[in-house]
């Protein structure tokens, strides 16, 4: 990128010089993985025989639908799992999460989050917060929330305190979401479903994958989880998918998760798909190499941020499970003009200025810069968070690493006159 521009252009190319020096070994980590897992994908669409047939979408009830049903088998193969149901009718990942366990969950069963508090909109579907009619707590069924250990791992060692006779599920978000929290690798995920497992074969594992796709060779799923779900608007979507979620797991527990999407004796056999069935299987395809762009982002945006003064987590250049990178600012007008800049640099609504307010499912004002093509698409750039002490912007995304790079480049000059 050609920083002559910049009005810190001095100080800002010397510390992309200086990233650029410790970048090949992380370009050839990330291309390994982008490769095992599109290899991954391409040997799904063959095993399916998937043809241009597939890419038509239905309406009405949308009975016989091949494609759809073939998109499921498809998530399913790339998953590690039994089967999957992929629909436009998902409103978001929380949806998909929603239904997943309302399906899978009778009045008196109780349920145990094991990694910490649960994500704002997932608080409301809970009953933790707020009054919203039809959540948990009203159908009686009960939410154990598991604090993580003083390091942000999950608390292995005291799950027996939370887990009762009437515990049907101990659910795991991968991600660390608006919180400060290590994500959760799939290696980890693996020691944590096993012991959970072991010593409570009755007891299913959910895993919300949200932001983790394709980050990692594996999925959940080829670890043993029973369930997991996530929005098409974040990795799976691959940029193109406009709407929708997955559930994948055993085929018995998606069943019944259907039954709680569309409605019981109708489940998986119905649901109109219309323009959707070709974005979606095209965006599935290129899911791991976007995935692969915006996890370069990530690491740039850690980099560049770190040099210029400010506290980033994960740290530049170690491992990574999600695309989430947080950026903590040192008060809340510092925090606002960032992201203010970050839709400066998008494609879409850059001559829009955000300003914080209520967004629904959150407590509090949160600001959101996403000039993206598809509204709320977290695999496209934004950068967002509730605007509150300690500060902290989520960035996340981006459909390429040159726009990332741009972004974050210009963004910080702005900042810094």
């Amino acid at each position: 990128m050609d920083t002559s521009d910049l009005q810190n252009a001095s100080k800002i190319s010397r510390w992309i010089e200086e990233i650029e020096e410790a970048w090949a070994p992380l370009q050839r980590e990330i291309e390994g993985v982008v490769e095992a897992n599109q290899a991954k994908i391409l040997s799904a669409y063959r095993k399916e025989h998937i043809s241009d047939d597939h890419l038509q979408g239905s309406d009405g009830y949308g009975y016989d639908d091949a494609g759809r049903e073939a998109l499921g088998r498809v998530y399913a193969h790339a998953f590690g799992t039994e089967a999957a149901i992929v629909r436009p009718q998902f409103v978001s990942g929380t949806h998909a999460i929603a239904a997943a366990l309302f399906g899978n969950l009778r009045p008196g069963d109780e349920i145990v989050y094991a990694s910490g508090d649960p994500y704002e909109t997932m608080k409301e579907v809970l009953g933790l917060v707020g009054d919203s009619p039809g959540n948990f707590r009203e159908y009686d069924i009960q939410t154990r929330v598991l604090p993580l250990t003083p390091s942000g791992d999950v608390h292995l060692d005291r799950l027996p305190e939370v887990i009762h006779e009437k515990t049907k599920w101990v659910v795991i978000q991968r991600s660390k979401g608006y919180d400060e929290r290590p994500s959760i690798p799939i290696q980890q995920l693996e020691q944590q479903i096993r012991s959970i497992k072991k010593r409570w074969p009755h007891v299913y594992v959910f895993i919300d994958n949200c932001y983790g796709e394709f980050v990692e060779t594996i999925e959940p799923g080829h670890v043993g989880a029973d369930l997991l779900a996530g929005s098409l608007i974040k990795n799976p979507g691959g940029g193109l998918a406009k709407t929708g979620g997955y559930i994948a797991g055993k085929e018995s527990l998606v069943e019944r998760a259907a039954s709680r999407l569309s409605a019981p004796g109708i489940g998986l056999e119905a649901g109109a798909t219309g323009s959707f069935l070709g974005e979606a299987f095209q965006g599935f395809f290129l899911a791991p190499m976007i995935v692969g762009e915006a996890l370069k982002g990530a690491h740039f945006t850690a980099a560049l941020l770190e040099k210029a003064g400010f506290q980033t987590n994960p740290a530049p250049f170690t491992s990574r499970t999600d695309l989430i990178q947080s950026v903590s600012f040192q008060d809340e007008e510092q925090m606002i003009f960032f992201c203010q800049n970050i839709q400066k640099y998008s494609p879409i609504n850059a001559y829009v200025t955000p300003i914080p307010g209520p967004l629904p499912g959150y407590e509090g004002d949160v600001i959101m810069a996403a000039g993206t093509f598809i509204q709320g698409a977290s695999i496209e750039l934004s950068a967002d968070g509730p605007v509150k002490p300690p500060y902290t912007a989520y960035v996340q995304g981006g459909l390429s690493f040159a726009h990332v790079k741009i972004a974050v480049i210009q963004a910080l000059d702005t900042m810094m006159n």
